[in-house]
């Protein structure tokens, strides 16, 4: 039996460029001017996913992974954290804790408030604000703080008039710091309880004694006090005691004598104890520091070994 040899396709391919195409309608005349048409080489466009398909293999895997997520999306939602209970309890902490330290803050704010309120009520004690003749001062309490007993109400003699104990034993050293700034807002403090106690009709009782010769005040403050001393206090001063004189005291008001009037000067009395003060004046509210107490009884020994 004769086999029957089948055309290649190369062959096939041969014999359909031989082959001349039929004369179209548009092309009736036969003209020698006839255009040859290339044949478009075989293309599969069937859909049963042969190689060249549009639905082939390859295709059909990179179509796969752009629209296959879907469980690649299952599992990243399934490995996605979430908040448990203990995170959110742990976040509800957090944010109670944040609330505790603002509050903590505001508490430390009202606390440093209320403290700076504290310090310019203790600052307002520390200063006073007195007038003298007309004119406002404000004395520094905290630097005569230890020198406020230099001055002290003694009681009253005939029922109203007022005793005023000066004690110069409380006067600060002259080598102490700032001394003129401290007997400044000490004199003004002096002038203004003066004011203060009395009322009517009064007297001062000056304690000299045991007074070193450092706490001596000086001229220039004495003249300056009998100078800002309002002209009532000088008129109802009735007398002026000084007890336990010194020669430097008797010197020291003698230079100030053509700085008063004669009227204050004849108001001027030495007193040379602590008893002829007591057949003076009551004693009984009258203070006397110890340590004039003490030169007292000493010179009170000594006067008397003397007349012995």
């Amino acid at each position: 039996m004769m086999m029957t040899k089948m055309p290649s396709s190369e062959e096939a391919a041969e014999k359909m460029d031989n082959i001349e195409d039929p004369p179209s309608s548009a092309d009736l005349s036969g003209g020698s001017n006839q255009r040859r048409k290339l044949a478009a080489p075989p293309m599969n466009v069937s859909l049963d996913g042969s190689e060249g398909s549009l639905i082939s293999e390859d295709a059909l895997e990179s179509e796969e992974e752009a629209l296959d997520t879907g469980d690649d999306l299952d599992d990243s939602v399934d490995e996605l954290d979430t908040p448990d209970e203990a995170d959110l309890l742990e976040f509800n902490q957090h944010g109670e804790s944040e609330k505790s330290n603002l509050g903590g803050g505001a508490a430390s704010r009202d606390a440093v408030a209320g403290h700076r309120a504290a310090e310019e009520r203790r600052e307002d004690k520390l200063w006073r604000s007195v007038v003298i003749g007309e004119q406002e001062h404000r004395i520094d309490m905290k630097c005569i703080e230890s020198y406020k007993r230099v001055i002290s109400h003694g009681g009253y003699y005939a029922e109203q008039n007022a005793i005023i104990v000066f004690a110069a034993c409380f006067l600060p050293d002259s080598n102490c710091d700032n001394y003129n700034y401290v007997m400044e807002n000490l004199f003004l403090y002096v002038i203004s309880t003066l004011e203060l106690m009395v009322a009517e009709d009064y007297m001062i009782v000056y304690l000299n004694g045991a007074t070193p010769r450092r706490r001596m005040p000086g001229f220039t403050w004495m003249k300056k006090c009998y100078q800002m001393i309002d002209r009532r206090l000088k008129k109802n001063l009735k007398m002026f005691i000084i007890v336990h004189p010194s020669w430097f005291i008797r010197t020291l008001l003698g230079i100030t004598r053509p700085f008063i009037s004669s009227k204050f000067s004849s108001k001027i009395k030495y007193v040379n104890s602590l008893q002829e003060l007591g057949e003076t004046i009551p004693m009984e509210f009258v203070h006397i520091p110890t340590s004039i107490v003490k030169y007292d009884e000493e010179r009170g020994i000594h006067k008397f070994a003397c007349m012995r």
